[in-house]
């Protein structure tokens, strides 16, 4: 178990006299006086909102306690009344507690105005799981977002990657919760300031006062709320503070090169943003879901380590911003929630999978330990040792969520050789013949073992990551599925996977090509996956090759990095390019991911992952 990781332990609902309160710190959530009233009085007023988003084109929120969500709220409904409002407003905030979903929802009943009762159910509603991490939510068609970092406060503060213009300081008392007020805190919140930043909170201590000021804020006092007499203020002193982020303009595109997942998902994540994009590659010549022909289905699962690991904390937050971001795509696009039973190899795994759920304290609508009874019972096959048990898993259609996910870009199918910088700024990506294919302010490489060689002919300095970039070929095997044909009920995985039937067809994998191999369906492929299918159901090989459709196999290409992590970012010394690439096995659960983080960086807006992830995945 790592020593930097810490189980998130949600809130539970209590209340005294009607007032929310948490037991652990033995404080109330917001004043007697009105949860609303205070958040308008001392975090609005006291930041000088609305008046100050007004004419702008974004606006950034810090919060530094997310609590019952009623500063949230307050800022939303604000916003929503405001004409002048600017046009996106970006909340962030940090909560080391969070309330269950089911807790947000009571809350919501009981907000006393109709208009915030309403968007409190909506954000009951779209309330993420109690996992820690980063978790983006997104209102009003994107123009609100919430990006919440569940974990101790000590900790996330430096995760944030932010541009905050204002601050609501809203911790429990400092006598009880002295993290929420230390000089450390604040000074990270500085790291994170624009220029001109403010502050305000219900706390006049003099310990926080000066922790404020000795971490570069000019402090004052006003009139308090309710039984407060006075309550702080503060702004960055004039020379602290980072400029205003370069957005892209309103008429600009977007370039992306690869039509797969990772191109896929940056597109859909543009769009979500307002933002054009032109996709290029040859294989769109034969349709938006040419390159996944024949990939009838295919699996989206977590991965679970014993320390929460990278992969495991990537493999995370990408499942669940795809089950927020794709829930909208059409019915045959959609990504389908069955679960994952990730089946115990023996005894021994078993008893290691087991003590990493207990370590890791997860709630049961991540990951559950299911015995071989429970297993059997989940899968409608033999639960050999039992497994972990993954709610989440999701069921994917590979073409039809490609070509759902491509259809706001403009489509050419062709090949970018190589990419030319302009004075202006902009990337002119050019074919074989030299000739320019597109213009574009941005370019997202997204074609994945293809990626280094355009980078080196368009001057790009080498990277030793995507160096030792490999491609590797692979085959799934196609397996009849009738009423007298045992199926999985659920996406069994393991060393392999076994999907449940779609169509009467059952879609099993995979296997690894040794490097410079080409793809291709093949006996012994076959052979290699059954055994795989043996060990995760406990059928024979022999019995499940009588299922083999070998004519309707599938194969193809995984790029992957010597690391096993995916590099997402921006391209070192090329200004206005991102990479997008080295996903191998996961590139469904991390192309939403990449996706995100990449059009988040280019919109200017708080990014939806840690930053310590953000430099683990880094181009370098």
């Amino acid at each position: 178990m790592s020593a930097r990781y810490q189980p998130l332990v949600p809130a539970g609902l209590a209340f005294d006299e009607g007032v929310p309160v948490n037991l652990q710190y033995g404080d109330v959530y917001h004043s007697r006086s009105g949860a609303l009233a205070q958040a308008r009085h001392v975090f609005l007023s006291g930041n000088g909102l609305p008046e100050r988003w007004r004419a702008r084109d974004a606006f950034t929120i810090c919060e530094t306690g997310f609590g019952t969500g009623n500063n949230f709220l307050a800022a939303w409904e604000a916003w929503r009344s405001d004409p002048q409002r600017c046009r996106r407003l970006h909340f962030v905030s940090f909560e080391g507690h969070p309330f269950r979903a089911s807790d947000m929802a009571a809350l919501a009943h009981r907000v006393e105005e109709p208009s915030v009762r309403a968007l409190a159910a909506q954000l009951a509603q779209a309330w993420p799981l109690p996992v820690p991490g980063t978790h983006r939510l997104d209102f009003e068609e994107g123009a609100v977002s919430l990006t919440l970092a569940f974990g101790p406060v000590q900790r996330m503060a430096a995760q944030v990657q932010a541009c905050a213009d204002a601050f609501f300081l809203d911790g429990f008392a400092p006598g009880r919760n002295p993290d929420m007020w230390s000089r450390e805190l604040f000074g990270q919140l500085v790291r994170m300031s624009a220029a001109g930043a403010t502050a305000a909170t219900w706390c006049s201590a003099v310990a926080v006062r000066k922790a404020l000021s000795d971490a570069g804020f000019l402090v004052g006092k006003v009139q308090g709320f309710g039984r407060k007499r006075e309550m702080t203020v503060a702004s960055l002193r004039p020379n602290l503070g980072r400029p205003a982020p370069c957005r892209i303009d309103s008429d600009a595109r977007v370039a992306v090169v690869g039509a797969g997942f990772a191109g896929a998902a940056a597109v859909h994540a543009l769009a979500l943003r307002g933002i054009r994009t032109v996709v290029l590659d040859p294989v769109l010549r034969n349709g938006a879901h040419a390159g996944h022909c024949g990939h009838l289905a295919a699996a989206m699962s977590p991965v679970l380590s014993s320390d929460d690991d990278t992969r495991s904390r990537l493999s995370r937050a990408g499942v669940l911003l795809a089950g927020r971001r794709w829930r909208d795509l059409p019915d045959e696009a959609r990504p389908l929630t069955c679960g994952t039973l990730e089946i115990a190899l023996d005894a021994g795994d078993a008893l290691r999978k087991e003590d990493a759920l207990r370590q890791l304290q997860l709630p049961h609508e991540w990951a559950q330990w299911l015995d071989e009874a429970q297993a059997a019972d989940k899968a409608g096959l033999s639960g050999g040792h039992g497994g972990i048990f993954f709610p989440q898993g999701r069921f994917v259609r590979p073409g039809p969520l490609v070509h759902a996910l491509l259809s706001p870009a403009e489509c050419r199918p062709v090949a970018a050789a190589s990419m030319r910088h302009m004075p202006d700024g902009a990337w002119q990506l050019l074919g074989d013949d030299g000739k320019e294919i597109v213009t574009a302010s941005h370019v997202i490489l997204a074609n994945a073992a293809q990626a280094p060689a355009l980078l080196e002919a368009s001057g790009g300095r080498a990277l030793p990551r995507l160096s030792a970039i490999q491609r590797l070929a692979g085959q799934i095997s196609l397996l009849r599925a009738g009423p007298d044909e045992p199926s999985p009920n659920v996406i069994l995985a393991g060393n392999g996977y076994w999907l449940p039937a779609d169509g009467g067809t059952c879609v099993a994998g995979s296997t690894y090509a040794e490097p410079g191999e080409a793809p291709g369906v093949s006996v012994r492929g076959h052979r290699e996956i059954l055994e795989k299918l043996s060990v995760l159901s406990g059928l024979t090989a022999g019995a499940l090759a009588g299922r083999l459709m070998p004519e309707k196999g599938w194969a193809g290409w995984r790029a992957a990095l010597a690391d096993h992590l995916p590099a997402v970012g921006r391209m070192p010394g090329m200004d206005g390019v991102w990479l997008s690439c080295g996903f191998g096995s996961r590139g469904l659960s991390w192309a939403p991911l990449a996706a995100e983080i990449i059009a988040a960086d280019i919109a200017a807006e708080p990014m939806p992952l840690e930053r310590e992830l953000l430099r683990r995945i880094a181009p370098r």
